[in-house]
């Protein structure tokens, strides 16, 4: 494991080589961080990837043909050494690549890349790339997703209540209700939006995660108890949840695009039927980004 670091004029980053995951994203000026610390206390996590999968498996496996594959909550990336592919001034790649490990619980051959760079046309934005190739002699079968986790408040002190998400759209939004099992249910929740905005109240994440699919949301801004925004990630994946742990009024909260989902309580599909999954045929290729502004002075 190590340590990487990247900056520009405006904002340093700092990535681990372990899951690729982003540690810190920090303003230079101000030495205001952004990121989550990882609190066990909390969570023990910054920012993974969610690698090759996107929330909970029914039973915590998945068939493909005829063999049932036990795998975790998220996927395996998080928690796998990445090599060091690219450092340069202006980016940091990383590369994860199947391995006989990898294949007793995902039986596919693939390497994934994910990177980091600053917008050269806005010095206060961070994008998070990934780069998925089916090395394989058949169709490969993944999701993925991030997890970045924000202070909140954003002096890491206090509480998260009071403080507002903004969307854009500006009068609901529409969120799937994650069970206990962190499977999904077929039950919705609607909540009415004031000018895009919803304000985080004590009860928003009892129920798990706010999933909102069906491309409801691009942008999503955490902002002040005043309304005003300091970091926002934008993406165009299909599915967006918004988290942070259930009773405990966390100092942070985690703003996740994501191509994928956990499973519906009922499914029993294969591997190959689950909703919101990609397909990537031999030697084809997937790639995604998302981008982290902040109002770095």
């Amino acid at each position: 494991m190590a340590i990487y670091s990247l900056e520009n004029t405006k904002l340093a980053i700092l990535v681990d080589s372990f899951g690729a995951e982003l540690k810190s994203l920090r303003d230079i000026s101000g030495d205001l961080e952004y990121m989550w610390n990882g609190d066990p206390a909390y969570w023990d996590r910054t920012s993974p990837v969610l690698f090759p999968l996107v929330g909970r498996l029914n039973n915590d496996c998945f068939r493909y043909e005829d063999k049932v594959y036990p795998m975790k909550k998220h996927g395996f990336a998080m928690d796998q050494e990445f090599e060091l592919l690219c450092q340069t001034e202006k980016e940091l790649r990383f590369l994860l690549r199947a391995k006989e490990e990898t294949r007793e619980e995902y039986p596919f051959d693939f390497t994934f890349e994910q990177g980091y760079w600053f917008d050269e046309e806005a010095e206060n934005r961070l994008i998070v790339s990934w780069r998925v190739k089916n090395c394989g002699s058949r169709d490969m079968y993944f999701s993925i997703g991030g997890h970045p986790g924000f202070r909140c408040p954003i002096d890491g002190r206090g509480k998260q209540t009071g403080h507002r998400l903004l969307f854009d759209t500006k009068d609901k939004i529409v969120s799937g209700v994650v069970g206990k099992g962190s499977l999904l249910t077929g039950r919705t929740k609607e909540f009415a939006l004031q000018d895009g905005m919803l304000e985080i109240s004590a009860g928003l994440f009892d129920e798990d995660a706010l999933i909102l699919q069906r491309d409801q949301v691009h942008r999503v801004s955490l902002c002040d108890a005043g309304g005003n925004p300091y970091v926002t990630v934008s993406f165009d994946a299909p599915v967006a949840a918004i988290w942070a742990p259930a009773g405990k009024n966390a100092p942070f909260i985690c703003i996740e695009p994501w191509y994928g989902r956990c499973d519906r309580e009922n499914f029993t599909g294969e591997l190959s039927q689950r909703e919101y999954g990609n397909t990537l045929a031999p030697s084809g290729e997937f790639y995604a980004e998302y981008s982290i502004t902040v109002l770095a002075e």
